[in-house]
């Protein structure tokens, strides 16, 4: 009988990951292209849990995404309009139910937090099913991730050798600005995401020389974007990397060293890129902030509703920031979802925090999960001055990294390596058990 039934199950969610990458690039709403991914993820997930067998997710974990599902569920279901009295501002009360006063949804506007609930269950399903997987079949995603992201540094390559604005319209439904994204900042995401993988496949995987120029190639890129928010965590991803992952390789300290001489170059050139004029000009991202959390002490108790910041935010724009072009995002991801979901997602994102950093106690030992914790860390250090999570290919990115991190099958797999002993046998080196128990 086979003993390995579901090794197909790498195969499926890996071209989900890998198809994310490739068009799931845009931060519009509406996106058929996010919908494609949304019941790809969704699919596959249910296809792997129709396995009997499987690793089973960490209940802390598995709480928390019932519970973020949970709020997003509560604001679009009709609840008695008094509960609303004093909680927000009569131009923010939600849509009354069937033309009906006496009955109020929390979201301000019902089809954008439906949206916003598929886009959450796609990604929350893709991470379950990778937790479901056995340990080595998550590092063998790896390979889908980096064939996704060597198709956005092609892509990108090409851009910048051609013109330093090419915008490519009519491929996908949003317009291509920077490798396959529609963003400059969330493609400079996905290039410093990568960095601890690369660095882990350098270290860890004997792949030392391509692992080195996957690294320049990708801060090569990451200076052509030029994102200053990416070319700065690019720099600190790279520095972190070598220094938290070389511990526990067998990579000399000579090798090392040349790393940090290729770092010292880089940092020059980034320093070039930096124009502390132009970091938060008036009309800028700290303008967003304060106008968002004049919305958040409004709306405090409730939010206004998943995937509704656009229209709320404008209530709250003071008259002389009104322009032609108005403000999509906060570009500040935690303010936004403080305004979308009030105190309730607040708690959510402080227990998300919570267990991340718990479970960094646990992964010190494994150099894939410290890779991931790496970029998960810098991801959300970039939610600080942007929305990168609001694009599929990243949120799918982000869940598959969280996977690894939550993984239970990494600390066992570590727990059989300390029982066993590497011995010589004609030549092979063979892992055999120290000992038995009675």
């Amino acid at each position: 009988m086979n003993d390995r039934p579901s090794e197909w199950d790498k195969y499926l969610l890996g071209s989900v990951l890998f198809v994310s990458l490739l068009i799931g690039g845009g931060t519009a709403s509406g996106l058929y292209t996010d919908t494609l991914i949304e019941v790809a993820a969704i699919v596959s997930a249910a296809i792997v849990f129709t396995q009997t067998f499987g690793q089973r997710s960490p209940r802390s974990a598995l709480w928390l995404l019932i519970f973020a599902v949970a709020l997003a569920v509560l604001q679009i279901v009709p609840l008695p309009a008094a509960m609303f009295n004093g909680l927000r501002p009569e131009l923010l009360l939600g849509d009354p139910w069937v033309g009906e006063s006496r009955f109020r949804f929390i979201s301000v506007g019902v089809g954008r937090t439906v949206e916003c609930l598929l886009y959450l269950l796609a990604a929350a399903a893709f991470f379950l099913a990778v937790l479901r997987l056995r340990a080595e079949q998550v590092s063998a995603l790896l390979p889908f991730f980096f064939m996704g992201v060597i198709c956005n540094g092609l892509a990108g390559a090409i851009q910048y050798s051609l013109s330093d604005d090419i915008a490519i319209v009519g491929l996908f439904p949003f317009t291509i600005n920077a490798g396959l994204f529609a963003n400059v900042n969330h493609f400079s995401a996905l290039l410093f995401v990568s960095i601890p993988f690369v660095v882990y496949y350098g270290l860890f995987r004997g792949h030392l020389l391509s692992g080195f120029f996957g690294l320049i190639a990708l801060l090569l890129l990451l200076l052509a974007a030029g994102s200053r928010a990416g070319v700065l965590i690019g720099l600190a991803i790279t520095v972190l990397s070598v220094i938290f992952l070389s511990a526990r390789s067998r990579v000399s300290g000579f090798s090392v060293l040349l790393i940090f001489i290729g770092l010292s170059v880089y940092t020059m050139s980034a320093w070039t890129k930096l124009d502390a004029q132009a970091l938060d000009p008036a009309f800028g991202r700290g303008e967003f902030a304060r106008t968002t959390i004049e919305g958040i002490k409004d709306n405090w108790a409730t939010g206004v509703g998943f995937g509704n910041f656009q229209n709320a935010y404008q209530i709250y724009e003071r008259e002389g920031m009104i322009f032609k072009q108005y403000v999509n995002h906060a570009h500040n991801e935690y303010l936004e979802i403080a305004f979308e979901g009030g105190v309730p997602a607040i708690l959510l994102m402080v227990g998300y925090f919570v267990l991340l950093f718990a479970a960094l106690v646990r992964i010190r030992r494994d150099p894939l999960q410290k890779a991931a914790f790496l970029s998960v860390s810098f991801l959300l250090i970039h939610s600080l001055v942007d929305y990168p999570l609001r694009t599929a290919a990243l949120a799918i990115t982000f869940a598959y990294m969280n996977a690894i991190i939550f993984h239970k099958g990494f600390a066992e797999r570590l727990t059989r390596k300390t029982e066993m002993i590497e011995i010589d046998h004609n030549g092979d080196k063979l892992l055999v058990p120290i000992g038995t128990s009675s």
